[in-house]
């Protein structure tokens, strides 16, 4: 702390110096004003009636991952609308739209995928051929004798006996 005297320093006497000291350290300890950490609001609280819920503005809540399938859904449902306007100015200017038509232009997609399908399996199973045929032949004693074996694992360290 720092003196409240501007100017000079003065000259004080052993009592006053002692009477200054105490009065300097009391300061020090003296406790803090208290201040309040908590309120507590002691207004009643508002009566609840019958009345039902009211829908908010916005977007409900919901997970990310609900929230992500909705705009993947929302995007994708977009993403169509430019070729459906595109074909339905194609069918109006070439004057063209009956239902055989739009029947055709409809199942387009299916009849192009169905084809390239069928080559790609096609090449697959072109791939997967039959494997070569090996034949192997031996000479020696051949035993064709029933015989039975007998296995045993024990311990921590596994150890494995076969008795025939």
């Amino acid at each position: 702390m720092h003196s409240e005297t501007t100017g000079p320093a003065v000259a004080m006497s052993d009592d006053q110096a002692a009477v200054e000291a105490r009065r300097i350290i009391a300061d020090a300890y003296r406790p803090a004003p208290t201040v309040p950490t908590s309120y507590r609001d002691t207004c009643p609280l508002p009566a609840h009636g019958d009345t039902p819920p009211v829908a908010q503005p916005g977007v409900p809540p919901m997970s990310q991952r609900a929230v992500d399938a909705s705009r993947l859904m929302l995007t994708a449902g977009l993403a169509t609308v430019p070729p459906g306007l595109i074909a339905i100015g194609v069918l109006i200017a070439s004057r063209q739209a009956d239902p055989t038509v739009i029947g055709m232009i409809c199942a387009a997609p299916a009849a192009v995928a169905v084809p390239v399908l069928a080559l790609a399996r096609l090449f697959s199973r072109v791939a997967e051929a039959a494997p070569d045929e090996h034949h192997h032949h031996y000479s020696g004693p051949v035993r064709q004798e029933q015989h039975h074996t007998h296995t045993t694992t024990r311990g921590v360290w596994a150890k494995t006996n076969n008795q025939h």
